[in-house]
């Protein structure tokens, strides 16, 4: 009992600790990749090929000088990118990295906790998460960094609801709320984007705006509100602010991969597993085949992570009307569309061919109005 403990608490820590190093180094893997896009030199001082660039920028943030605004709300301001931080770590914590680990009869799940509702505290804790920028942009008493504030508390909530929506199909699918059950249901390559591409969509549009990247870093701005909500904020303040919205771009990742691509789960699973245990035991077997399953999922981390770099730089910034339109007139609706082809398909007992008979339906329709819009718009 005391081992399996041990061995729970040492899964905890690395689980944190992981999340740190991968955020740390997302910083020097976005000017490698921003480099490669924009074909030029990225960094190459720091270390060879440039791979002590995250430590040299720690160390300039943390030796820089800490200062608190005259007019500003000292412990608000203090406050505020506490809380974003905090609330970026806490939601890897109902995250399934793995299968389980096997250790004197005991199996030990590869996750911090493992609770029946950790659908609900990932949405609950990112929900809270803008609060930190929020109490961070007004404690500075700077107009630019209160209008970044504005605008990050209104964008979150408009993409909230389409994501909310988005999830409740998933819920639906796997009947319940437990990120551990919607894995498992997934095994055997049994994944949802196969049964909801329209709301894989929509949940990454949403998590985009949610970790303010770009096309959707309106509350930053650097060309209308300077730095918006963190305007006034330097040294480690900053420095959390920045290394939060690395967290939670990392975090995302692993829920997108969570929901929507299996987890820790791959094609031909069973048939490494069964062969793994043949050669090496039942103990060594499984916990070998549950070490390759948490590779896999990091691959999958890995990939989102580089489809939100790839996008910063390709993609503009949208206009903030623009921003508000798509998650209110576009992201909404088709997650209500989404919820009902969903429902309808678990209705009917054949979830996989409704589910793209629906979409094809609401394609077709779509486009016909569209079609039949723009002809009498033209007549007129």
């Amino acid at each position: 009992m005391e081992g399996a403990i041990i061995i729970k608490g040492l899964i905890i820590l690395g689980i944190f600790a992981i999340s740190l190093t991968i955020a740390a180094y997302e910083t020097y893997f976005e000017r490698v990749i921003a480099a490669y896009i924009q074909d030029r030199v990225g960094p190459d001082r720091a270390g060879p090929f440039g791979i002590l660039q995250p430590l040299a920028d720690a160390g300039k943030l943390f030796f820089k000088e800490d200062f608190v605004p005259t007019l500003a709300d000292k412990w608000l301001f203090i406050f505020g990118p506490s809380l974003a931080m905090l609330t970026a770590m806490m939601t890897s914590a109902v995250i399934p990295f793995g299968d389980s680990i096997l250790y004197e009869g005991k199996e030990i799940f590869v996750q911090a906790i493992e609770v029946n509702i950790g659908i609900l505290w990932v949405f609950g804790v990112v929900s809270l998460g803008v609060y930190g920028i929020l109490i961070g942009g007004w404690a500075s008493n700077n107009k630019y960094s209160l209008y970044g504030a504005i605008r990050a508390a209104s964008q979150n909530i408009s993409y909230e609801l389409a994501m909310g929506v988005s999830i409740i199909a998933i819920v639906m699918m796997s009947s319940s709320l437990s990120l551990r059950t919607i894995v498992e249901g997934q095994h055997g390559g049994n994944w949802n984007i196969f049964y909801q591409p329209l709301g894989f969509l929509i949940f990454l549009v949403c998590s985009f705006a949610e970790c303010n990247r770009t096309p959707f870093d309106l509350p930053e701005s650097e060309n209308e509100l300077v730095a918006g909500y963190h305007t006034e904020y330097g040294s480690m303040k900053l420095g959390l602010y920045l290394f939060s919205e690395y967290v939670n771009m990392f975090i995302t990742s692993a829920v997108i991969a969570t929901l929507y691509l299996g987890g820790f789960n791959y094609f031909g699973m069973d048939w490494v597993s069964s062969q793994l245990i043949g050669q090496f035991g039942d103990t060594v077997g499984h916990n070998l085949a549950t070490l390759l399953g948490t590779i896999v999922f990091f691959g999958k981390i890995f990939f989102f992570i580089f489809v939100f770099m790839w996008v910063r730089w390709t993609l503009p910034r949208f206009r903030y009307d623009q921003l508000m339109d798509l998650g209110w007139k576009a992201l909404i609706p088709l997650s209500v569309v989404n919820l009902i082809i969903t429902a309808a398909a678990e209705l009917s007992g054949q979830a996989l061919i409704v589910n793209w008979l629906g979409l094809a339906i609401f394609i077709g329709l779509a486009y016909a109005y569209s079609f039949l819009f723009t002809k009498n718009k033209a007549s007129i």
